[in-house]
């Protein structure tokens, strides 16, 4: 049944408060709102409303899934709502309040994740675009080896590749952007240390490899050049600010660059990628059983958004990276934990919450049934995790790798390098999360959890 964002929005907005909603704003499943004021029993009076498929909060804000799509909807009216009453009162100060809880709640470490998983968000569709339509051509190729000498084969194949040839350039201008400098600063930069010429040039009697260090030598240099541009517009007089700081920025942060963060860069990538290979080939199932056992849980804390660089470095060095097959069971083990849960549950809110959780579950999107479901329950989020653990422990004994980034689930499977493989891991991963399930059982609730 379609959801009636209009009503839902206005239920939303008058049972936080008129006057207590502060911000309100989005992403893709979740409406995430800055309250004035909490009491104990906004959670229950929030997961009551139609419509509604779960609620959380994180101390910095309050968090309402409601599904992809309706979230956009649904926080663009409550704002709406917000702005026709914002003129006839005073204005609260909520930017600073939000700031003072964020100081109070976020770890140095979280930000840093966070900041860096802020610089490959935007290009996350074009990481899916071209991502699936490798994989797609990659099945052809598979189906009728003759195809890679079809010119519109060739085509589609250069279109497929384009986001991960031009991927420096982009990261050098969203890091840039990020750190507080002139992102096309950034974004030359990422091109000079990635430019083909290097490799004509020799140094110190060590010849420069275009692209050494990938994405970690750029948000290094992006980060340094941000910095140093900094420094420039406090020393340089406001005269000649526009000509001597961009120059001396760009010259100065590319020679720290050749000098020294491509090369730090190429060690660190060069380790990751050695590490991540050589764990999942040497350790084989009992790898891939810890690292997807352990990933809801990261995700919940906040450490995942790190692995996102690591991916992306896993593609550029070895076109596919063989870490996101494996974490990505965590959601299918959610979502056969959530099956379970339906099957014995006599509450027939729940029922519904799962019903509406499930097909976005199943696509990769695991939030509602995380908020929703299992973790409210948490006893099905435990063995959503067993479930996730005997699929990672599958997926990593095939070495299963995918070309792409920023999907999950089912719609995956289209851009690994064994569908059959990873299908199968998915499948596992239902199963024991069901089992884990109807095995260890679970409170079931006589109102809305």
């Amino acid at each position: 049944m379609p959801v009636d964002t209009e009503k839902l929005s206005k239920d939303i907005y008058e049972t936080l408060g008129k006057d207590n909603i502060e911000k309100v704003y989005n992403c893709m499943t979740r409406v995430r709102v800055i309250l004035r004021d909490k009491d104990e029993k906004i959670i229950e009076r929030i997961n009551k409303i139609q419509g509604v498929m779960g609620a959380h909060d994180t101390e910095e804000e309050f968090q309402i899934i409601v599904g992809p799509g309706v979230a956009t909807k649904v926080a663009t009216r409550i704002n709406e709502l917000i702005k026709n009453v914002a003129e006839k009162k005073e204005v609260f100060d909520g930017e600073k309040i939000h700031r003072e809880i964020r100081e109070k709640n976020n770890t140095p470490i979280k930000n840093i994740f966070k900041t860096i998983a802020s610089i490959f968000f935007p290009l996350i569709p074009g990481f899916i675009a071209c991502g699936l339509l490798t994989g797609i051509l990659g099945i052809s190729a598979k189906i009728y080896p003759d195809v890679v000498n079809n010119n519109i084969w060739q085509l589609l194949a250069a279109a497929g590749n384009s986001v991960f040839w031009g991927m420096n350039l982009f990261i050098g201008y969203n890091a840039a952007k990020i750190f507080g400098g002139t992102p096309i600063l950034g974004g030359a930069l990422a091109a000079f240390i990635t430019h083909p010429a290097l490799k004509t040039i020799t140094l110190f009697d060590d010849n420069l490899v275009p692209g050494r260090g990938g994405v970690i030598a750029v948000i290094m240099v992006a980060y340094v050049a941000a910095k140093i541009e900094k420094y420039f517009h406090k020393i340089v007089p406001n005269t000649f600010d526009l000509f001597v700081t961009p120059f001396c920025s760009f010259v100065v942060s590319g020679v720290a660059a050749i000098l020294i963060l491509q090369p730090l860069g190429g060690v660190i990538s060069n380790a990751i990628g050695a590490f991540a290979t050589f764990a999942v080939a040497e350790g084989g199932a009992w790898v891939g059983f810890i690292l997807a056992g352990i990933w809801l849980p990261s995700v919940m804390l906040g450490l995942h958004q790190i692995m996102t660089p690591i991916h992306v470095d896993l593609i550029a060095n070895y076109g596919v990276t063989v870490l996101l097959p494996i974490l990505a069971m965590a959601g299918a083990g959610q979502v056969g934990a959530s099956l379970a849960v339906y099957v014995k549950t006599k509450n027939k809110t729940l029922k519904n919450t799962i019903a509406s959780a499930l097909p976005v579950g199943i696509m990769g999107i695991g939030e509602p049934l995380i908020y929703g479901v299992t973790f409210p329950l948490f006893k099905p989020f435990i063995t959503a995790c067993v479930g996730a653990a005997f699929g990672g422990a599958f997926i990593a004994k095939f070495a299963v790798g995918a070309t792409t980034i920023g999907i999950s689930g089912l719609p995956l499977a289209g851009a690994t390098d064994n569908i059959l493989a990873y299908l199968a891991g998915i499948v596992i991963s239902y199963v024991a999360g069901f089992i884990a399930t109807i095995i260890v059982g679970f409170d079931d609730p006589k109102e809305n959890i």
